[in-house]
């Protein structure tokens, strides 16, 4: 949980100190005014990225030479980041430097819901695979490693594939360690998943109306065969195209309604719903299966959404006991969407600055 954050230079706020509430932090006010940016922040110290945009050079402020941002947790634990323009991102944890996100990652969990989490049902497999990946990163500790190895065979295999004429002992070289870490991290999504679908299923339950939704895992090869001998049997393919063709870089999830691919069937609003009850499922089963609990991040919740349905998502993020941070332009918008108001702390975004 944060207790107080310090954003400098990002976008349009120049300058922004707050305390947030232990769970609802409703952020309202018109377009433009720098409540995205408060999440984007937020996720940006997380992540060390952008859920908004793919640079971050664009988050700097104009004028400005870089940004920062600065987070005191629950637990006293301090991290911080500064940004320049043309320079490594500098992130510190309790005053010291880190080489990576993977330790800051694991201290601030978050779920974004936002206007890009439809890519969950129109984007590409790849979409897919990082809403799968992040859930399987928060309870296998391995998994990273082996995720990294995977890749890193992959590469060197695409590399020989190029060559339209690979070295045949270095590709099967290739092969027998792409094999083994792709069992690895195949049967740790697998964990994962069957792990995950009956929250899934209890989430949709309690919140959406939207027909018989089903969800299934695929590993990105053949069920029926071992990935050594999808390789072999796909070889000339492979060496046609330069890439490989099979293994857990082609993983997915499929969403369907009604058994037809749930995008093609569903309205705007039920697919947000649908986007969001999967968000949703899988933050509350990460805050179930660590001490970190998972930081919600939704950014305009109304947009697309009726009144039913807002106050059935709300009042499930409520029941979470998660701290929340969501955004909307017009809060009488969300005004009887909450079981109780103790817990939700409002408060006014205009031109970059914050109010209660």
């Amino acid at each position: 949980m944060i207790n107080r954050i310090d954003i400098s230079g990002v976008r349009n706020i120049d300058q922004l100190s707050f305390c947030p509430g232990e769970q609802i932090n409703l952020l309202h006010g018109i377009n433009g005014s720098g409540k995205s940016s408060i999440l984007e922040a937020i996720y940006l110290l997380a992540a060390g990225k952008s859920f908004r945009s793919t640079k971050i050079a664009p988050l700097i402020q104009n004028g400005r030479k870089e940004c920062s941002i600065f987070a005191k947790l629950d637990d006293s634990l301090a991290v911080g980041l500064l940004k320049g323009r043309n320079q490594k991102p500098l992130l510190k944890l309790q005053g010291e430097r880190q080489p990576n996100w993977l330790e800051v990652a694991r201290l601030i969990p978050v779920q974004v819901i936002d206007s890009n989490t439809f890519r969950l049902l129109e984007g590409s497999p790849k979409d897919r695979r990082k809403f799968l990946d992040w859930g399987v990163f928060h309870v296998e500790p391995s998994f990273v490693s082996h995720w990294r190895n995977s890749r890193k065979c992959i590469a060197h295999r695409n590399l020989l594939l190029k060559s339209g004429r690979p070295d045949m002992s270095q590709l099967r070289a290739w092969n027998i360690e792409l094999c083994k870490e792709a069992a690895l991290v195949d049967r740790a999504r697998e964990r994962y998943f069957t792990d995950f679908l009956p929250i899934f299923n209890d989430v949709l339950c309690k919140i959406g109306a939207i027909g018989d939704i089903s969800i299934t895992y695929r590993r990105g090869w053949d069920n029926e065969l071992d990935l050594a001998e999808v390789l072999e049997r796909s070889l000339s393919i492979d060496v046609k195209y330069g890439s490989t063709q099979n293994g857990p870089h082609r993983a997915d999830i499929v969403v369907k309604s009604g058994g037809i691919s749930a995008v093609d069937v569903l309205s705007r609003g039920q697919q947000k719903i649908l986007v969001s009850i999967l968000k949703l499922a899988q933050g509350a089963f990460q805050s179930k299966t660590e001490s970190r609990r998972c930081i919600f991040l939704i950014d305009d919740l109304p947009s697309e959404l009726d009144k039913n349905n807002r106050a059935n998502i709300c009042r499930f993020l409520q029941g979470l006991g998660n701290q929340i941070f969501m955004t909307c332009v017009d809060r009488e918008s969300l005004e009887n969407s909450w079981e109780s108001t103790a817990l939700v702390a409002q408060f006014h975004v205009e031109h970059g600055k914050i109010s209660i």
